[in-house]
């Protein structure tokens, strides 16, 4: 998994994110977008027009939000 969508995309939904992304690899959920890591490219088109700054690499992803790594691998096993 490239990137990972992290706490403050819960209930925003702004999905400038959506709009960019070259693969169609974000999807919505009920509370808040996901990134597919099968399809993503980790291209990073989605990081910077987040207007809440949720999307990390997983690599950095912050400590108090690593479950969102698993939240978003969880998504995509439905």
């Amino acid at each position: 998994m490239a990137f990972v969508i992290t706490s403050p995309c819960i209930d925003e939904k702004a999905a400038e994110c959506v709009e960019v992304c070259p693969v169609d690899a974000i999807h919505e959920g009920e509370d808040q977008y996901y990134i597919d890591p099968d399809t993503c490219i980790d291209c990073g088109a989605c990081e910077p027009v987040c207007p809440v700054s949720a999307i990390y690499q997983e690599d950095f992803v912050p400590d108090d939000q690593k479950e969102f790594i698993q939240k978003n691998r969880d998504f995509f096993k439905k």
